[in-house]
């Protein structure tokens, strides 16, 4: 599983880094810490970078859930004309 944010070309440098971290589950002062900035200044960025727009999406490769069954395996369908 991977994590993709898209719309970051919307944000700054010191945006991204914070957005980054924050939704990988970091705290506001986890990332303060780390990029030597104030917990205040974190919130700031995230805030603003929250209004500027970006989506977190997952990315699953396989079935890990078994969604499609134990084998993986799509159910076959007769497709009339078809062999």
């Amino acid at each position: 599983m991977r994590m993709e944010i898209r719309g970051l070309e919307r944000l700054s440098f010191r945006q991204r880094q914070v957005v980054a971290l924050k939704e990988t589950g970091k705290t506001n002062d986890d990332v303060a810490k780390r990029l030597g900035v104030s917990a205040s200044t974190v919130a700031t960025l995230f805030n603003r970078a929250r209004r500027k727009g970006y989506e977190v999406v997952l990315v699953i490769e396989g079935d890990p859930l078994d969604v499609f069954g134990d084998d993986g395996d799509e159910e076959e369908f007769d497709v009339e004309g078809e062999d």
